[in-house]
């Protein structure tokens, strides 16, 4: 491929993708802040109240997935991504100005909603601009809008809780999604042919490039026949548990640090952050090296199967060493999520283009419910136990056994022949 359009399309889209999925990231996982720094005290919400405020995005990001990748794929990511970061920003800003805990409710299931379409969006934009060569390491450049928002999030909103308090914290870090729905819309293209910034002879060589990659998987009549096969349902089995681990650690690791003996909000926003450090540097060696052996699979399991490990310790050791345990945490929270770029390829590269947004959105529909699932009953352990022992050993079963059902669904995918010249063995 011409190296001027591969060095165009990285330079062009990727900060591009990277900074609204930061932004998506930014305005769902900054409750556990709030949370943490008296939300739930001001309006006088239970543990088990604010769990399922916690977890409660989840659920109406679950039931949107698949319309969204749909419209995605059939008519424009663009104007998609365009208006969900508007309706977002607005939304997270709400939070901070609700006195009602019913409208409390009611914004963090939009939230929820609006965001639900960004992902899967963004997959099928991802995989109309890059082959599969480099298709993991553009996913991770995306995902890592994750990790790394976590990473300043953490930080800031530490900040601007012990400075201005929670309800500013919401508003200030919605105000800027909207500001850049309309950079997104002129920046943006939903395919090679609309760029204006590549010639025709470019454009042509490079969609040629990507039909040439169709011809080698089995054809897929729609999105019912592609919901029906056996790596589908078992990915999104594997996604479900592996969200559980996830979002229970993104949620409440906060709290969890919180309770440590003498840790303020500050100390707190700090130490939240080390664990993400370690998940972009994992996240990038994992990437790389899947794209150059075009192996999948196992830069996937072992991960996963590491991170219920750390977890599991960390649970044995307890509250007598927080330090040790805390480095438990942070390598079970860098191996979670060192496998999304991999993961996240594996689809494209058994399924025809026709269907593959739609996988790939049911696939993280089902990652949204064991993110409900996650949040709410590691909360719900939480306050019941009146400790983490129980929700550590929660996420670590989660983990294992989604690191078993990783290696089944790449051997599904592989004996049933869908893609004939792609590597995804475990």
């Amino acid at each position: 491929m011409n190296q001027k359009v591969t060095k165009q399309r990285w330079l062009h889209l990727i900060p591009i993708a990277f900074i609204t999925y930061s932004l998506a990231y930014l305005d769902r996982a900054n409750y556990g802040f709030g949370a943490a720094a008296g939300l739930a005290k001001d309006l006088h919400i239970t543990a088990g109240t604010s769990s399922l405020l916690g977890s409660l995005f989840f659920l109406g990001y679950f039931f949107f997935q698949v319309p969204g990748a749909a419209y995605a794929e059939r008519k424009s990511a663009k104007k998609l991504i365009f208006w969900s970061l508007i309706a977002w920003g607005l939304l997270a800003s709400f939070t901070g100005m609700v006195t009602n805990i019913k409208l409390l409710f009611v914004i963090r299931f939009a939230l929820g909603v609006v965001e639900s379409a960004v992902m899967p969006s963004m997959l099928v934009l991802l995989s109309q601009w890059f082959t599969k060569e480099e298709r993991s390491r553009a996913n991770t450049f995306l995902i890592l809008g994750n990790p790394a928002t976590v990473l300043w999030m953490s930080i800031v909103s530490g900040y601007l809780v012990n400075s201005v308090g929670w309800r500013w914290m919401f508003i200030v870090e919605g105000i800027p999604a909207i500001i850049w729905a309309f950079l997104w819309w002129k920046l943006v293209d939903d395919k090679p042919r609309q760029a204006k910034w590549l010639t025709d002879k470019e454009k042509a060589e490079f969609e040629q490039q990507l039909e040439k990659e169709q011809q080698g998987i089995k054809p897929v009549k729609n999105y019912g026949e592609a919901f029906k096969s056996k790596p589908v349902i078992l990915l999104s089995a594997q996604y479900f548990l592996w969200s559980i681990g996830v979002y229970g650690f993104v949620m409440w690791l906060p709290s969890i640090i919180k309770a440590a003996p003498n840790m303020d909000m500050i100390e707190t926003g700090w130490l939240s952050s080390v664990p993400y450090v370690l998940a972009i540097i994992l996240m990038f060696t994992a990437s790389y090296f899947s794209d150059k052996t075009l192996n999948r699979g196992a830069f996937v399991w072992p991960f996963l199967l590491i991170g219920a490990i750390a977890f599991y310790v960390s649970y044995a050791i307890g509250a007598s060493n927080f330090w040790l345990s805390f480095i438990l945490l942070v390598i079970a929270g860098g191996a979670m999520y060192a496998p999304y770029g991999p993961f996240f390829a594996i689809i494209p590269e058994i399924l025809p283009r026709n269907v593959a947004g739609g996988a790939m959105a049911l696939i993280n529909s089902m990652g949204a419910l064991g993110s409900f699932v996650g949040s709410y009953i590691v909360g719900y352990l939480n306050g019941a136990t009146g400790g983490f022992g129980a929700s550590y050993i929660f996420m670590a079963g989660s983990l294992f056994v989604s690191a078993i059902l990783t290696v089944w669904a790449i051997k599904a995918a592989k004996m049933g022949k869908a893609s004939s010249n792609v590597k995804i063995s475990a």
